[in-house]
Parts: C-alpha cells; structure tokens; sequence
C-alpha cells in the first residue's frame, strides 16, 4: 500500500519505549459526496473507522468499525487500498505513539443499521453524514482544538481528503 504522506509531530524524545495502535478508515463516496462522521460536540469531520484488534487484519478492521460507527454495512468485494498516513508523537501514557492508518475506498449497502458506539463515541456525539468534501475540509481546517489527539486527527483527515479531491474521485 502506498504511503500517502507522513505526520511526524517531533515532539517526543527518540529512543523511547513506543506504542504502536495501526487503524483502518474507508472512503465512502456516493455522488460527489463522502461518508464522514461528526463530532457534535467538538464540530470536526472524521473518515469512520478506527483501531486494528490483534486478531484481525485491517480490512475486516475497516468493514467492523464502519458498522459500529455509522450503521453501514460495507460490500466486501468493493473494497480496495487507497494509501496508508504514518503518524509519530509523544503519546498519552507512553513516550511515543506511532499509528499507520490505512485507507480504503468502498461501497456500502443501502440499509442503515443502528450505531453501535463506545463510550467515547456516545460522548463525542458521533453522526454520520454524507457533505461534500470541501465542505468537510472547510470545517476541519477552522477548527482549533487544544486536544493534539484531535488536531492530528484533523489534519490527517485534511490530507486525505484533499489528495482525493486532487486525485478527482470527487467528480
């Protein structure tokens, strides 16, 4: 999978002891327009999907966290490799935190199942919704938050989004 860019924030002291969490994001798209969950309470877009578990690999990573978080139900034999974004920074609870997220383009069903959210998700009042993809972009890149776990988040999702408009998936 090709490396779509990296985030490397240089705010972490090399040599010490690393926390690496790979996650699995799809790009949905459906006339002109992306699947992206929002924050209700933070105001920002995200690609859904999320964290790798040890027994899976990152498609069937993708495919569940798309379900849990939107309620979509991804078509299995429409999924193919985007690009993956490696992201290193001075973890939380660890002196480094390194994350590949890889991206792939598919398609979902058209049924909506409910949302099956984590505590975290519940209070960040994720929801899905379809936007144009400037106007996502326009979204993210006005919000400033002193969280760096969601300003990195933001900025990655930027990236992504913007090569995909300059690659012309959004025509």
């Amino acid at each position: 999978m090709r490396l779509l860019f990296e985030i490397d924030k240089k705010d972490y002291l090399p040599g010490g002891e690393t926390f690496i969490r790979p996650s699995a994001r799809a790009i949905i798209i459906n006339d002109g327009k992306i699947a992206m969950i929002y924050s209700m309470k933070n105001g920002y877009y995200k690609l859904p999907g999320g964290g790798i578990e040890p027994d899976e690999n990152a498609v069937t990573a993708m495919i569940r966290e798309v379900r849990e978080e939107t309620g979509l139900t991804v078509i299995s034999d429409s999924v193919r490799e985007y690009g993956y974004v490696h992201r290193i920074q001075k973890g939380k609870h660890e002196p480094i935190f390194i994350q590949d997220n890889y991206y792939y383009i598919c398609n979902v069903e058209k049924s909506i199942a409910p949302q099956e959210l984590t505590d975290n998700e519940i209070q960040e009042n994720f929801i899905l919704r379809y936007v144009e993809p400037t106007e996502a972009i326009r979204v993210n890149k006005n919000k400033s938050c002193q969280c760096e776990e969601i300003d990195c988040m933001i900025q990655r999702e930027v990236g992504v989004l913007e090569m995909l408009n300059k690659e012309g998936f959004f025509k």
